[in-house]
């Protein structure tokens, strides 16, 4: 078998990863249009996620969040994106590495990715590659409804492979 000079399994990911990273730019450019939001799933334990201490205990393995009516302080860089939430009726700030994003969806299109956890704490894209290094922050443009943020589970939304007759 050839040595394996191309890491393709590790390029693909970063490059699907990139379309978190641009869709959640978009969201601080324009904010949400029509029924778009997004779930994004993360490890909490993964390398510079940072998170309140409860969140941590409440969800010591994975958590995931809902960016759809009631977020605050969006920001994106190459590396990990920044977002405030409410939870208990109190902004929390949650700093997410691209690289513990394990889920992403956006269930108004039937759109979603699974990925990998990345270990590392390397940057997850070259630095030749030029990107919007940091997008503009956002005040949640979409203030129709005032819901507070879940946390959910996208297990409803994965196909299931064991079916029981």
């Amino acid at each position: 078998m050839a040595e394996q000079q191309f890491p393709y399994d590790m390029m693909v990911q970063e490059a699907l990863r990139s379309v978190v990273r641009q869709s959640l730019a978009q969201v601080c450019k324009d904010g949400f249009r029509g029924e778009h939001h997004f779930y994004i799933t993360f490890k909490t334990q993964a390398p510079n996620v940072k998170l309140p201490d409860f969140l941590h205990q409440q969800y010591p393995d994975e958590m995931t969040i809902v960016l759809q009516h009631q977020f605050w302080n969006l920001q994106v860089n190459e590396r990990y994106f920044e977002v405030e939430l409410s939870f208990n009726d109190k902004r929390e700030n949650l700093v997410i590495p691209f690289g513990a994003v394990t889920g992403f969806a956006d269930p108004s299109v039937k759109f979603g990715l699974q990925f990998d956890e990345i270990t590392s704490s390397e940057p997850i894209i070259s630095k030749e590659i030029s990107l919007n290094k940091t997008a503009t922050p956002t005040n949640n443009v979409n203030k129709k409804n005032e819901k507070s943020g879940e946390v959910v589970s996208l297990d409803q939304f994965r196909k299931k492979t064991d079916r029981n007759n």
